[in-house]
């Protein structure tokens, strides 16, 4: 297997640089993500930000890939649709959506894969018991403070809300992300019980 750059070892014995298989994943998940918004969204409330299947994909691409490579393919999807592919909910694209309420869930999106995946690599790492329920509140973390609190600040400043209507705007996202959550987390021990050098690979 050909590396980007010659592999290091850690002190934990994990290889610390990307490999060929490393960029196909992140293609790989980026693509993920990008199919999740084809699947139409249902709009919610006076500005119409729509539930859709993103969260589950983006979340997932974390719980699966680990903080750096979750955030580099969620990061191309984000680049990409910026650049004008019409992979956003909808259909939409280029940098125009930055001045919709839409723009803070989209920003929060690679930095909440990232997080998933920061804290995933420990659960993978350290515990065998329990890691749906860890990786779910991986997840739930991951989605609240950083893909709601991002969506909030979206509505606060493009949608001219205060924070508490701004709050209440947000608010119906919760159930939907919470059934996606436990969805990512299902998927992603699955994935990882037969694949179990996907997170955490060891040098050989």
């Amino acid at each position: 297997m050909s590396s980007i750059k010659t592999a290091a070892t850690g002190r934990t014995g994990t290889r610390t640089r990307w490999t060929s298989t490393d960029i196909g994943l992140i293609a790989v998940f980026a693509a993920l993500v990008a199919a999740s918004t084809m699947i139409p969204g249902i709009p919610v409330g006076a500005l119409g930000v729509p539930i859709t299947l993103q969260t589950l994909a983006v979340l997932l691409t974390g719980l699966v890939l680990g903080g750096g490579r979750a955030f580099a393919a969620v990061g191309l999807y984000t680049l990409l649709g910026f650049a004008g592919l019409p992979i956003f909910s909808g259909g939409r694209s280029g940098l125009g959506i930055l001045a919709t309420p839409s723009a803070g869930y989209i920003i929060a999106f690679p930095l909440a894969a990232a997080a998933a995946g920061w804290l995933a690599a420990r659960v993978i790492r350290r515990t065998v018991k329990y890691r749906t329920l860890f990786l779910f509140a991986a997840a739930m973390v991951s989605t609240i403070v950083l893909i709601h609190g991002l969506g909030v600040l979206g509505f606060m400043v493009n949608g001219k809300f205060d924070f508490a209507k701004a709050f209440l705007a947000d608010l119906p996202y919760y159930p939907g992300d919470t059934i996606k959550n436990v969805l990512a987390a299902i998927i992603a021990v699955a994935l990882h019980k037969a694949f179990p050098d996907i997170l955490v690979r060891r040098v050989k």
